[in-house]
């Protein structure tokens, strides 16, 4: 017999795939809390229940989308057969990947939302500690989180570029994948230098 609390999770995690279905589709616009009801087969004031309001339940997706993040980061993390360049460039590839397959989840991820500027923030910690963890793999503790802003920064920028087809062709010559592995090139080179 399933508890009343196994229940409301269950109807939370089909709320936020619909939901999360929906964000691909069409965006933040199309994200309707009405339909999100009735894309997951429950009656339309159901997600009423579950969130505040339609940023309440974007906010849960960035938050979910950031938790399963964190856990492909532990997972690269425990990885021995993994050297550190190649977790990290593995945790920056995936980030890449979520803009080139999710371009609005992508964007949603790094939004403020008005009613809590620091929710998205507040989702990411996880996987940012796990992050900066890989980095100081190779430039040591005292440089992590500085380097891991950056590396951060320039995957965006690499995403941004590649979405805008700014990337190949005469402009750039190059693709997302060469960028990122020079990013970790260069980023490897300063861990051995030292």
């Amino acid at each position: 017999m399933t508890s009343r609390m196994e229940s409301a999770a269950a109807t939370r995690r089909a709320l936020l795939e619909a939901a999360d279905a929906l964000l691909d589709l069409g965006g933040p616009e199309a994200v309707t809390l009405r339909e999100v009801g009735a894309r997951a087969g429950m009656t339309r004031g159901a997600p009423y229940r579950h969130f505040a309001d339609k940023e309440t339940l974007l906010i849960a997706v960035g938050a979910r989308a950031w938790q399963d993040i964190e856990e492909r980061a532990r997972a690269l993390a425990a990885d021995p057969a993994l050297t550190p360049a190649e977790r990290l460039r593995a945790n920056l590839a995936a980030v890449v990947d979520i803009a080139r397959t999710r371009p609005y989840l992508y964007e949603l991820m790094f939004s403020r939302p008005a009613g809590d500027p620091e929710a998205l923030v507040r989702a990411a910690r996880g996987s940012n500690e796990v992050f900066v963890e890989t980095v100081a793999a190779l430039v040591g503790e005292r440089d992590a989180r500085r380097y891991g802003a950056l590396l951060m920064a320039g995957v965006d920028g690499i995403a941004n570029l590649e979405a805008g087809g700014q990337l190949d062709g005469e402009k750039w010559g190059t693709s997302a994948d060469e960028l990122i592995d020079t990013l970790v090139a260069m980023v490897a080179r300063h861990g051995a230098n030292g």
